[in-house]
């Protein structure tokens, strides 16, 4: 018998200080089995920090990435249908970045593993002239301190300060240093 995804249910309050944006999220999320509480919570992450202000360019969703290969773990579609966001985590292929360069406005990647900055090195003079590409390197330690707060019922407030994100969820309070290795703001 086939192990059956586990959904976590998460409100967020965001107050990103940095850009004035603050929302509010109440996210369903659905946890494959193979999955870990640390890339879940990183998934979460990304979408809190792309959710657009509005659904008028169309809304941001979470992708298939964990059952098929080709999708993404986060993507947005405008209203026609075409690809406007795409988010990945971990470390993608040359090749799965190329592609999907060329086939959305806008690639995201979150790399949270202790290999990433070697993992990068070997890509970014692949890539400088691609204008659509960011990548974020969360420390490792870092992410597998934000694993620890998924609960299948999760009340999470995250600040952007000064280029810090702090989660806060139960009264314990991580703190997460983004580094940009790729993209403009």
């Amino acid at each position: 018998m086939a192990l059956k995804a586990i959904i976590y249910k998460a409100k967020v309050s965001l107050s990103d200080l940095d850009h004035n944006i603050y929302s509010d999220h109440e996210l369903t999320i659905a946890r494959h089995p193979s999955e870990t509480e640390e890339r879940m919570m990183i998934r979460l992450l990304a979408y809190v920090l792309n959710a657009p202000e509005n659904n008028d360019h169309g809304t941001l969703e979470f992708g298939k990435d964990m059952w098929e290969a080709d999708e993404p773990a986060l993507s947005q579609h405008d209203l026609t249908g075409l690809l406007v966001h795409w988010i990945d985590l971990g470390q993608p292929d040359e090749k799965r970045l190329v592609r999907t360069c060329g086939r959305s406005r806008k690639v995201s990647v979150y790399s949270f593993a202790n290999t990433a900055a070697t993992w990068w090195a070997g890509l970014a003079g692949k890539f400088t002239r691609v204008q659509n590409l960011h990548v974020w390197q969360i420390p490792a330690a870092e992410s597998q301190e934000l694993g620890t707060l998924a609960d299948r019922s999760m009340s999470l407030t995250i600040t952007l300060q000064d280029g810090v994100l702090f989660v806060e969820e139960g009264g314990r309070t991580v703190e997460l240093h983004l580094a940009r290795l790729c993209g403009a703001e």
